[in-house]
């Protein structure tokens, strides 16, 4: 259907590629449009694909995950944007350094690979609607000890918030305490809509590719 959720999976392994599009085959509102092997193809098939969703390993030959998001936001590829592709790591390995990097480089989410096909599936549909998702296993640990104790911000850090409003400021610091759109509506006392249109100035004048992005950089400089 035209109207489905259109997903790439990317992993080294061809049963972990072939089971994981099977998994999703099934589930109603989702379409694998294609799978890669390496960090190289997967960006090839995005370039041409541009599927809703990608589905990433972080270690493979040739080009890892973190080389293919590094790629996709050069190329103007990461969301968002209703052309945007959004990127959610899938990993054996459950490492503060890997979820740190990435997020800081555009992932909207973070899934290990022993999840729930129920987590699976919740994952691919969150960020294809333009939502962090994290593994449980590693959420309360990013949000907040790995995050809150990451160091000092830099110059560069602080630069990138000197054309927030004290408004969109305020929307920032609520999308690093992890809070949706709803949420962050009724703590303000605003409408969904205006919420909406904070969140897209915010991530377009702080150069964040993704939600989780931002929420880095509001750990880091709105502690």
């Amino acid at each position: 259907m035209s109207d489905d959720v259109t997903v790439l999976v990317v992993d080294d392994e061809r049963i972990i590629r072939e089971g994981l599009a099977a998994i999703l085959a099934v589930q109603d509102g989702l379409s694998v449009v294609g799978s890669a092997g390496d960090g190289e193809e997967a960006v090839d098939l995005c370039l041409r694909l541009r599927p809703d969703v990608v589905m990433l390993d972080i270690r493979m030959p040739r080009r890892d995950g973190l080389w293919v998001l590094r790629e996709l936001g050069r190329h103007g590829l990461l969301g968002p944007g209703p052309r945007g592709v959004h990127v959610l790591v899938l990993t054996t390995f459950g490492l503060d350094e890997y979820v740190d990097q990435a997020l800081l480089a555009g992932a909207a989410g973070f899934l290990l690979k022993n999840s729930s096909y129920e987590e699976l599936t919740a994952a691919v549909r969150a960020v294809a609607a333009g939502q962090r998702t994290l593994s449980p296993a590693v959420t309360d640990r990013i949000v907040e000890s790995h995050l809150a104790a990451r160091r000092q911000p830099d110059s560069g850090d602080l630069d990138r918030l000197s054309g927030l409003t004290s408004r969109e400021r305020d929307v920032l610091r609520l999308v690093g305490d992890g809070l949706s759109n709803a949420e962050i509506a009724d703590r303000l006392v605003v409408s969904l809509h205006t919420v909406k249109t904070h969140v897209s100035r915010m991530l377009a004048k702080t150069g964040c590719h993704s939600r989780a992005q931002a929420a880095v950089l509001a750990r880091r400089t709105l502690r």
